[in-house]
Parts: C-alpha cells; structure tokens; sequence
C-alpha cells in the first residue's frame, strides 16, 4: 500500500552525508465521528463567514491576511512574502546537530510524531547508513525542520526500516511544575499502607499494549447515532460511581485487593467419576442459562447497529457477529 501524500519534502543531512527524504504524519484523527454545525429548525448545514469586526460586513476570502498586534486594535501587516523571505537552512533541510541517549528527553518536550523515508532508492544507502549508526549507538539525533512556516526541533530515532521523528516543544511552550506542585504538602506514608499499595500495583503490572486502548467515548457516542438513526430512544447514561471525599485509605487498599482476588478466575476442580452402575444426567447450571440468556440479548441489541460513516469501533464489532439465523439455530 502507497504512502499518502508526505506533509515535507527535504534533505536529511549528517556531516557530509545527506541524502532526499520524506516526511509523513504518522498519527491521524480522521477516524472520529465527526459533528456538524446545523440550523436546528431547518436541518440545513451552517457555514461561517469572515466579517469586519468594525464594519460588521462579510469580506471576500482574497482580503483576509494576518496581523500582529501592536496596540489595542492596532495591527502591523504581515504578508507571506515577509515570511518566505526569513530564509533558514531547516526551511529544506533537517540538519543533525548532535546525539543523545533518549533517557534524558524530557516528557514534556515530546510534541507530534512523524514517519521519514527515503525519497527514492538512490537515497537509501545513505539513509541507511544514518538510521543504523543510531541504532548501533543506542542514542537520538537532534535536528531542526520547518514545519507550518515556523521551525521546530526534531528528535530523530530508529524504527523498523525508517526513522522516526518527533517534534519537541521549546522551553517556553513548557510550564514550570513548580507553579502547580509548589503547594503540595508533605506527608509521611505508613509502611503498612504503603506495602499495600505496592502490592495492588504488582497485580496490575502489565506490559504495553496500545491495542487493548478502547475510546469507550467514541464508541457511546456511534451506539447513540445508530439508536438515533434507528429510531430507537436514547439510553441515559449511567451515573458513575461516586467516591466519597475522607473514605479510610487502608480500609479501600484492603477492599481493593479483596476484590481482585475475587475477579481471578478460580481453578477447575476436577470431580470424581461417577459409578457405573447409576446412570449420571447431565445438567446445566442456572449461571449458564442465564449467561445464554444475556449472550442472546445483547447480540439482538447488537443485530439492530446500523452502520455509522467514520466509526470504526461500530463497523469492527458488526463484522466479528454470527448470522442471526445460526445464532437462532443454537439456541434452539
């Protein structure tokens, strides 16, 4: 499968060594549901208008430029000519200017990721040759790229085949934590209470899996259009739980780590065999019926879903369904 079109077109450069690259957006939100700006009384689709502030009338797009305030209402025109003309290296090339280990990346200077590529298979050779020197050192480069007419420090890493670049934020985009954290007092922890705590968080140890993230928003948001659209009333959304302010810390870690004892699956105990010589009749549960009864339910709630423009989660969960006559089938 192609590549979009790429978001910059440059040189990736390193020393003497530099070579065609490309630069694409590696993230995208085009898969939200996505709202219109209506006319509640007609329906119809709402478009906005650039007006006069003063005037108070519509203006043609062709007059609009930018300003920068110099004074209350006052503004200095800025035209693009004055814009192309700040002509810096990074406006075509990411110029490396040193390595780092990434350990000592601040958080809070990670901004938007992007993928690199070679432009063309006369490029790759010394793309490569900066993409495995990375990799061998352990280490991220720090350059600098243009992008949206303003410059921005990139960090540039391996991955797979290509690089990955992330643009970082400058000190001044950055807000000093102490002005949030400065207040916050110092208390002393119990041990007891701690070892508690500590537990509960080995059991919730897990490895990352960006898979196992569920936008549960979108997705409420494409079972309320297709209620909608069916015709059906909407469901209320469920209050959720309320966390009452002065609850006994020890006594919630405790809860809390009797209820994931609870929610582990218990071992199967293997049961004796049954004589030979009196017949054994095989019965169900009332827990499975009822299991059965709620599996069916839910998957005629799930047969009504009309399929919604944009929601993925909607489309991904119609596909995995059994035809309802099977289903039917199996429960009779």
């Amino acid at each position: 499968m192609a590549p979009p079109r790429p978001y910059w077109k440059g040189y990736l450069k390193l020393s003497l060594v530099s070579c065609p690259i490309a630069l694409y957006t590696a993230t995208s939100s085009g898969e939200r549901v996505a709202f219109r700006q209506i006319n509640k009384k007609t329906g119809n689709r709402l478009r906005q208008q650039l007006v006069d502030e003063e005037t108070g009338e519509p203006i043609d797009p062709d007059d609009k430029g930018r300003g920068y305030e110099v004074d209350k209402g006052v503004y200095l025109k800025v035209e693009d000519e004055d814009i192309d003309a700040i002509a810096i290296e990074s406006s075509h090339t990411i110029d490396i200017d040193s390595f780092v280990p990434k350990s000592e990346i601040d958080e809070r200077y990670v901004d938007s990721p992007y993928y690199l590529i070679p432009e063309n298979k006369v490029a790759l050779e010394a793309f490569a040759v900066i993409r495995d020197a990375m990799r061998d050192k352990s280490m991220v480069a720090l350059g600098r790229v243009v992008l949206s007419k303003r410059e921005r420090v990139i960090m540039l890493q391996p991955r797979g085949k290509g690089l990955l670049g992330t643009t970082l934020r400058y000190p001044y985009e950055v807000r000093d934590e102490e002005i949030y954290f400065g207040d916050i007092g110092e208390v002393k922890i119990p041990n007891d209470m701690l070892a508690l705590a500590e537990h509960i968080l080995e059991t919730k140890a897990a490895k990352f899996d960006a898979s196992t993230f569920h936008d549960r928003y979108e997705e409420a948001i494409v079972a309320m259009l297709n209620e909608k659209k069916a015709g059906m009333p909407v469901s209320k959304q469920r209050e959720l739980p309320r966390i009452v302010a002065g609850t006994d810390l020890m006594a919630a870690l405790r809860q809390s780590i009797e209820r994931a004892k609870e929610a582990q699956p218990k071992p199967a105990v293997a049961s004796e065999p049954a004589p030979p010589a009196q017949p054994v009749t095989a019965t169900k549960p009332a827990a499975a019926s009822k299991g059965k009864k709620a599996a069916n339910r839910n998957l005629d709630q799930r047969e009504m879903l009309l399929p919604i423009a944009g929601g993925a989660p909607a489309k991904a969960a119609a596909e995995k369904q059994p035809a309802k006559s099977g289903a039917t089938k199996k429960a009779g």
